[in-house]
Protein backbone atom coordinates (compact mmCIF):
# COMPACT_ATOMS: atom_id res chain seq x y z
CA UNK A 1 0.00 0.00 0.00
CA UNK A 2 2.66 2.61 0.74
CA UNK A 3 4.69 1.76 -2.72
CA UNK A 4 1.07 2.27 -4.62
CA UNK A 5 0.90 5.31 -2.22
CA UNK A 6 4.39 6.55 -3.32
CA UNK A 7 4.58 5.77 -6.79
CA UNK A 8 0.92 7.20 -7.51
CA UNK A 9 0.62 10.20 -9.79
CA UNK A 10 -0.34 12.53 -6.72
CA UNK A 11 2.28 11.65 -4.43
CA UNK A 12 5.15 10.27 -6.94
CA UNK A 13 6.35 14.70 -6.90
CA UNK A 14 8.12 14.87 -3.52
CA UNK A 15 6.85 18.71 -2.88
CA UNK A 16 3.46 18.04 -3.58
CA UNK A 17 3.73 14.97 -1.49
CA UNK A 18 4.83 17.00 1.41
CA UNK A 19 2.60 19.78 0.88
CA UNK A 20 -0.08 17.54 1.06
CA UNK A 21 0.09 15.65 3.93
CA UNK A 22 1.63 18.84 5.92
CA UNK A 23 -2.04 20.65 5.17
CA UNK A 24 -3.68 17.21 6.55
CA UNK A 25 -1.38 16.62 9.61
CA UNK A 26 -1.89 20.43 10.41
CA UNK A 27 -6.19 20.24 9.80
CA UNK A 28 -6.16 17.13 11.99
CA UNK A 29 -3.93 18.61 14.38
CA UNK A 30 -6.17 21.69 14.63
CA UNK A 31 -9.48 19.57 15.16
CA UNK A 32 -7.71 17.44 17.75
CA UNK A 33 -7.80 20.45 19.69
CA UNK A 34 -10.99 22.69 18.26
CA UNK A 35 -13.42 22.86 18.98
CA UNK A 36 -12.39 22.52 22.91
CA UNK A 37 -14.14 19.73 25.03
CA UNK A 38 -14.56 19.61 28.66
CA UNK A 39 -14.41 16.63 31.17
CA UNK A 40 -16.87 16.73 33.80
CA UNK A 41 -16.93 13.81 36.20
CA UNK A 42 -17.78 13.06 39.52
CA UNK A 43 -16.72 9.84 41.63
CA UNK A 44 -19.08 8.35 44.43
CA UNK A 45 -18.78 5.67 46.86
CA UNK A 46 -21.78 3.24 47.67
CA UNK A 47 -21.85 3.80 51.83
CA UNK A 48 -24.02 2.30 54.48
CA UNK A 49 -24.99 3.77 58.02
CA UNK A 50 -22.41 2.33 60.06
CA UNK A 51 -19.95 4.56 58.31
CA UNK A 52 -21.86 7.15 59.52
CA UNK A 53 -20.94 6.64 62.86
CA UNK A 54 -24.33 4.67 63.60
CA UNK A 55 -23.30 1.35 63.62
CA UNK A 56 -23.93 0.97 67.57
CA UNK A 57 -27.85 2.49 67.15
CA UNK A 58 -28.21 0.35 64.10
CA UNK A 59 -26.99 -3.10 66.32
CA UNK A 60 -28.95 -1.95 69.42
CA UNK A 61 -32.55 -1.39 67.09
CA UNK A 62 -31.89 -4.91 65.55
CA UNK A 63 -30.84 -2.74 61.92
CA UNK A 64 -29.40 -4.33 59.12
CA UNK A 65 -25.84 -2.05 57.99
CA UNK A 66 -26.76 -2.49 54.32
CA UNK A 67 -29.91 -3.86 52.17
CA UNK A 68 -27.72 -5.29 49.58
CA UNK A 69 -24.28 -6.28 51.56
CA UNK A 70 -21.03 -4.97 50.92
CA UNK A 71 -20.54 -7.61 47.78
CA UNK A 72 -23.22 -6.04 45.69
CA UNK A 73 -22.97 -2.19 46.51
CA UNK A 74 -20.95 -1.75 43.52
CA UNK A 75 -22.50 -3.72 41.13
CA UNK A 76 -25.62 -2.85 41.89
CA UNK A 77 -24.97 1.24 41.91
CA UNK A 78 -23.36 0.66 38.44
CA UNK A 79 -26.92 -1.16 37.55
CA UNK A 80 -28.76 1.59 38.91
CA UNK A 81 -26.28 4.31 37.08
CA UNK A 82 -27.30 2.77 34.01
CA UNK A 83 -30.81 2.27 34.37
CA UNK A 84 -33.28 3.90 32.62
CA UNK A 85 -35.20 5.26 35.74
CA UNK A 86 -32.22 7.23 36.62
CA UNK A 87 -32.02 8.09 32.62
CA UNK A 88 -35.37 9.33 32.66
CA UNK A 89 -35.20 11.50 36.12
CA UNK A 90 -31.96 13.25 34.03
CA UNK A 91 -33.94 14.03 31.12
CA UNK A 92 -37.18 15.44 33.39
CA UNK A 93 -34.62 17.73 35.83
CA UNK A 94 -32.52 19.48 33.07
CA UNK A 95 -35.51 19.39 30.04
CA UNK A 96 -33.17 17.51 27.62
CA UNK A 97 -35.63 16.93 24.95
CA UNK A 98 -35.89 20.75 24.68
CA UNK A 99 -32.75 21.43 25.24
CA UNK A 100 -30.87 19.59 22.73
CA UNK A 101 -33.68 19.56 20.33
CA UNK A 102 -34.14 16.09 20.18
CA UNK A 103 -37.56 14.81 18.93
CA UNK A 104 -38.53 12.01 21.11
CA UNK A 105 -37.69 10.44 24.46
CA UNK A 106 -35.84 7.59 23.40
CA UNK A 107 -33.51 9.64 21.26
CA UNK A 108 -32.52 11.25 24.69
CA UNK A 109 -32.05 8.16 26.28
CA UNK A 110 -29.60 7.17 23.41
CA UNK A 111 -27.82 10.36 24.04
CA UNK A 112 -27.13 9.63 27.54
CA UNK A 113 -26.14 5.89 27.11
CA UNK A 114 -23.47 6.94 24.38
CA UNK A 115 -22.46 10.24 26.12
CA UNK A 116 -22.21 9.60 29.95
CA UNK A 117 -19.65 7.22 30.94
CA UNK A 118 -19.77 5.11 33.99
CA UNK A 119 -17.00 2.94 35.10
CA UNK A 120 -15.84 1.21 38.93
CA UNK A 121 -12.57 2.41 39.63
CA UNK A 122 -10.36 0.51 42.45
CA UNK A 123 -11.43 0.94 45.93
CA UNK A 124 -15.47 0.49 45.52
CA UNK A 125 -15.41 4.08 43.62
CA UNK A 126 -17.86 4.55 40.90
CA UNK A 127 -17.48 7.54 38.07
CA UNK A 128 -20.01 9.21 36.06
CA UNK A 129 -17.80 11.58 33.15
CA UNK A 130 -19.47 13.46 30.35
CA UNK A 131 -17.36 15.28 27.77
CA UNK A 132 -18.96 18.21 26.25
CA UNK A 133 -17.91 21.62 24.57
CA UNK A 134 -20.38 23.31 27.28
CA UNK A 135 -18.68 23.12 30.57
CA UNK A 136 -21.69 23.97 32.31
CA UNK A 137 -24.02 21.95 30.97
CA UNK A 138 -21.79 19.33 31.51
CA UNK A 139 -21.54 19.50 34.92
CA UNK A 140 -25.51 20.15 35.47
CA UNK A 141 -25.63 16.45 33.58
CA UNK A 142 -23.08 14.83 35.63
CA UNK A 143 -24.84 16.65 38.98
CA UNK A 144 -28.25 15.11 37.76
CA UNK A 145 -26.43 11.89 37.08
CA UNK A 146 -25.47 11.42 40.62
CA UNK A 147 -28.40 13.26 42.22
CA UNK A 148 -30.87 10.26 40.52
CA UNK A 149 -28.56 7.61 41.46
CA UNK A 150 -29.10 8.71 45.19
CA UNK A 151 -32.42 9.05 44.75
CA UNK A 152 -32.80 5.53 43.07
CA UNK A 153 -30.63 3.80 45.45
CA UNK A 154 -32.88 5.41 48.21
CA UNK A 155 -36.20 4.46 47.03
CA UNK A 156 -34.88 0.89 46.56
CA UNK A 157 -34.21 0.91 50.18
CA UNK A 158 -37.28 2.06 51.75
CA UNK A 159 -39.12 -0.62 49.52
CA UNK A 160 -36.92 -3.35 51.33
CA UNK A 161 -37.60 -1.75 54.36
CA UNK A 162 -41.28 -1.53 53.81
CA UNK A 163 -40.99 -5.06 52.77
CA UNK A 164 -39.28 -5.89 56.08
CA UNK A 165 -41.75 -4.00 58.12
CA UNK A 166 -44.47 -5.57 56.92
CA UNK A 167 -42.89 -9.02 57.76
CA UNK A 168 -42.18 -7.94 61.21
CA UNK A 169 -45.50 -6.55 62.01
CA UNK A 170 -46.79 -10.10 61.50
CA UNK A 171 -44.04 -11.48 63.43
CA UNK A 172 -44.63 -9.05 66.00
CA UNK A 173 -48.34 -9.37 66.53
CA UNK A 174 -47.83 -13.45 66.07
CA UNK A 175 -45.12 -13.48 69.35
CA UNK A 176 -47.46 -10.85 71.13
CA UNK A 177 -50.26 -13.50 71.08
CA UNK A 178 -47.60 -16.87 72.09
CA UNK A 179 -46.26 -14.72 74.75
CA UNK A 180 -49.72 -13.40 76.07
CA UNK A 181 -50.92 -17.26 76.33
CA UNK A 182 -47.70 -18.25 77.93
CA UNK A 183 -48.39 -15.67 80.37
CA UNK A 184 -51.70 -16.85 81.07
CA UNK A 185 -50.76 -20.11 81.60
CA UNK A 186 -48.04 -19.43 83.70
CA UNK A 187 -50.42 -16.93 85.72
CA UNK A 188 -53.24 -19.80 85.46
CA UNK A 189 -50.42 -22.51 86.69
CA UNK A 190 -49.82 -20.17 89.90
CA UNK A 191 -53.36 -19.53 90.70
CA UNK A 192 -53.98 -23.72 90.71
CA UNK A 193 -51.08 -24.06 92.99
CA UNK A 194 -51.03 -21.12 95.26
CA UNK A 195 -47.38 -20.53 94.36
CA UNK A 196 -46.72 -16.73 93.96
CA UNK A 197 -43.38 -17.66 93.22
CA UNK A 198 -43.53 -21.48 91.95
CA UNK A 199 -39.98 -22.06 91.84
CA UNK A 200 -39.22 -20.63 95.24
CA UNK A 201 -41.87 -22.49 96.48
CA UNK A 202 -41.45 -25.86 95.31
CA UNK A 203 -37.53 -25.52 95.95
CA UNK A 204 -39.02 -24.73 99.70
CA UNK A 205 -40.78 -27.91 99.53
CA UNK A 206 -38.11 -29.88 98.64
CA UNK A 207 -35.78 -28.98 101.25
CA UNK A 208 -38.23 -29.30 104.19
CA UNK A 209 -37.31 -33.60 103.72
CA UNK A 210 -33.22 -32.63 105.12
CA UNK A 211 -35.25 -30.51 108.03
CA UNK A 212 -38.06 -32.95 108.98
CA UNK A 213 -34.66 -35.79 109.13
CA UNK A 214 -32.64 -33.13 111.42
CA UNK A 215 -35.53 -32.73 113.62
CA UNK A 216 -36.33 -36.37 114.15
CA UNK A 217 -32.39 -37.17 115.11
CA UNK A 218 -32.55 -34.60 117.76
CA UNK A 219 -35.59 -35.65 118.95
CA UNK A 220 -34.54 -39.24 119.42
CA UNK A 221 -31.44 -37.76 120.81
CA UNK A 222 -33.45 -35.66 123.46
CA UNK A 223 -36.01 -38.96 124.17
CA UNK A 224 -32.66 -41.16 124.37
CA UNK A 225 -31.20 -38.78 127.36
CA UNK A 226 -35.13 -38.42 128.94
CA UNK A 227 -35.24 -41.94 129.18
CA UNK A 228 -32.07 -42.27 131.36
CA UNK A 229 -34.07 -40.26 133.87
CA UNK A 230 -37.71 -41.49 133.46
CA UNK A 231 -39.42 -43.61 132.25
CA UNK A 232 -42.04 -43.85 129.39
CA UNK A 233 -45.05 -43.24 131.43
CA UNK A 234 -43.33 -39.49 132.07
CA UNK A 235 -45.54 -36.85 130.61
CA UNK A 236 -42.26 -35.44 129.21
CA UNK A 237 -40.77 -38.47 127.85
CA UNK A 238 -44.72 -39.11 126.01
CA UNK A 239 -44.13 -35.84 125.13
CA UNK A 240 -41.34 -36.32 123.05
CA UNK A 241 -42.80 -39.76 121.79
CA UNK A 242 -45.67 -37.92 120.52
CA UNK A 243 -43.38 -35.22 118.49
CA UNK A 244 -41.36 -37.93 116.92
CA UNK A 245 -44.28 -39.55 116.03
CA UNK A 246 -45.89 -36.68 114.48
CA UNK A 247 -42.49 -35.99 112.95
CA UNK A 248 -42.16 -39.14 110.94
CA UNK A 249 -45.65 -38.90 109.78
CA UNK A 250 -44.82 -35.41 108.11
CA UNK A 251 -41.83 -37.15 106.78
CA UNK A 252 -43.64 -39.91 105.30
CA UNK A 253 -45.91 -37.73 103.64
CA UNK A 254 -42.80 -35.34 102.44
CA UNK A 255 -41.10 -38.60 101.12
CA UNK A 256 -44.58 -40.21 99.21
CA UNK A 257 -44.06 -40.49 95.21
CA UNK A 258 -48.05 -40.37 94.89
CA UNK A 259 -48.62 -37.03 93.31
CA UNK A 260 -51.81 -36.71 94.50
CA UNK A 261 -50.36 -36.23 98.25
CA UNK A 262 -50.35 -32.68 99.39
CA UNK A 263 -46.79 -31.53 99.87
CA UNK A 264 -45.22 -34.65 98.74
CA UNK A 265 -41.95 -35.55 96.86
CA UNK A 266 -44.20 -36.76 93.68
CA UNK A 267 -45.73 -33.67 93.97
CA UNK A 268 -42.94 -31.38 93.92
CA UNK A 269 -41.26 -33.11 90.82
CA UNK A 270 -44.83 -32.86 89.09
CA UNK A 271 -45.02 -29.21 89.60
CA UNK A 272 -41.49 -28.90 89.42
CA UNK A 273 -41.83 -30.29 85.75
CA UNK A 274 -44.69 -28.37 84.94
CA UNK A 275 -43.50 -25.35 86.12
CA UNK A 276 -39.99 -25.58 84.21
CA UNK A 277 -41.98 -26.21 81.02
CA UNK A 278 -43.91 -23.44 81.61
CA UNK A 279 -41.59 -20.73 82.24
CA UNK A 280 -39.43 -22.03 79.33
CA UNK A 281 -42.28 -21.92 76.93
CA UNK A 282 -42.73 -18.02 78.41
CA UNK A 283 -39.22 -17.04 78.34
CA UNK A 284 -38.90 -18.08 74.71
CA UNK A 285 -42.15 -16.27 73.50
CA UNK A 286 -41.14 -13.23 75.50
CA UNK A 287 -37.30 -13.63 73.82
CA UNK A 288 -38.83 -13.44 70.37
CA UNK A 289 -41.33 -10.90 71.05
CA UNK A 290 -38.80 -8.55 72.22
CA UNK A 291 -36.21 -9.59 69.98
CA UNK A 292 -38.69 -8.67 66.69
CA UNK A 293 -40.22 -5.43 68.07
CA UNK A 294 -36.50 -4.25 68.57
CA UNK A 295 -35.79 -5.32 64.88
CA UNK A 296 -38.98 -3.26 63.91
CA UNK A 297 -38.02 -0.15 65.84
CA UNK A 298 -35.13 -0.46 63.48
CA UNK A 299 -37.07 -0.21 60.22
CA UNK A 300 -37.31 3.60 61.40
CA UNK A 301 -33.77 3.94 61.39
CA UNK A 302 -32.96 2.46 58.20
CA UNK A 303 -36.11 5.29 56.64
CA UNK A 304 -33.89 7.63 58.28
CA UNK A 305 -31.01 6.40 57.22
CA UNK A 306 -32.17 5.52 53.48
CA UNK A 307 -30.53 8.61 51.68
CA UNK A 308 -27.24 7.87 53.22
CA UNK A 309 -26.25 5.55 49.81
CA UNK A 310 -23.86 7.25 48.63
CA UNK A 311 -20.79 8.99 50.06
CA UNK A 312 -19.17 11.61 47.29
CA UNK A 313 -15.94 11.32 46.97
CA UNK A 314 -15.39 14.24 44.00
CA UNK A 315 -18.50 16.33 44.13
CA UNK A 316 -19.29 17.10 39.91
CA UNK A 317 -16.59 18.93 38.91
CA UNK A 318 -14.80 20.32 35.40
CA UNK A 319 -11.50 18.55 34.98
CA UNK A 320 -8.62 21.44 34.40
CA UNK A 321 -6.87 19.36 31.89
CA UNK A 322 -6.84 19.94 28.55
CA UNK A 323 -9.01 17.51 26.74
CA UNK A 324 -8.55 15.82 23.05
CA UNK A 325 -10.31 15.06 20.35
CA UNK A 326 -9.22 11.24 20.39
CA UNK A 327 -10.88 10.46 16.96
CA UNK A 328 -8.52 13.04 15.38
CA UNK A 329 -5.23 12.55 17.56
CA UNK A 330 -4.91 8.91 16.27
CA UNK A 331 -6.00 10.68 12.44
CA UNK A 332 -3.08 12.86 13.25
CA UNK A 333 -0.65 10.04 14.89
CA UNK A 334 -1.74 8.21 11.36
CA UNK A 335 -1.16 10.60 8.73
CA UNK A 336 2.59 11.17 10.26
CA UNK A 337 3.59 7.60 10.32
CA UNK A 338 1.86 7.36 6.66
CA UNK A 339 4.24 9.87 5.98
CA UNK A 340 7.48 8.97 7.40
CA UNK A 341 6.26 5.24 5.99
CA UNK A 342 6.15 7.18 1.86
CA UNK A 343 9.31 9.42 2.65
CA UNK A 344 11.51 6.16 3.75
CA UNK A 345 10.16 4.20 0.79
CA UNK A 346 11.27 6.98 -2.03
CA UNK A 347 14.55 6.64 -0.03
CA UNK A 348 14.81 3.36 -0.10
CA UNK A 349 12.81 1.80 -2.66
CA UNK A 350 12.75 -2.53 -3.05
CA UNK A 351 15.12 -3.57 -6.04
CA UNK A 352 11.74 -4.04 -8.12
CA UNK A 353 11.22 -0.61 -7.94
CA UNK A 354 13.87 0.82 -8.44
CA UNK A 355 14.33 2.68 -12.17
CA UNK A 356 18.32 1.08 -13.10
CA UNK A 357 16.21 -2.46 -12.12
CA UNK A 358 14.45 -3.03 -14.88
Amino acid sequence: MVGTLALSRTFANPLRRRVIFGVLIVIAAILSLFPERYRSAVSVAPSDPSTLGLSGALSQLGAASSVFGNQAAVEITLRVANSKVVRDQVIDRLGLIKRLNMSSRVEAHRWLQQQVSIRSMRGGIVQMELKQRDPRFAEQVIKAYAEGVRQRLAVINKQQTDYKRTVLLELVEKAGRDFDQAQAEYDQFRLNTRYSDPRRAIESIGERIPVLQAAIKAKQVELATARKFATDDNMAVKQIIAQIAVLEQQLAQQQALNPSEQNSVGRVVEQSTVARQLERKLTLAQSLYEAYRRYLQGTSVEDLTATANLRVIEPPFVDTTRQFNVTFVALTVMLILMAAAIEFYTLRPPLEARPDAR
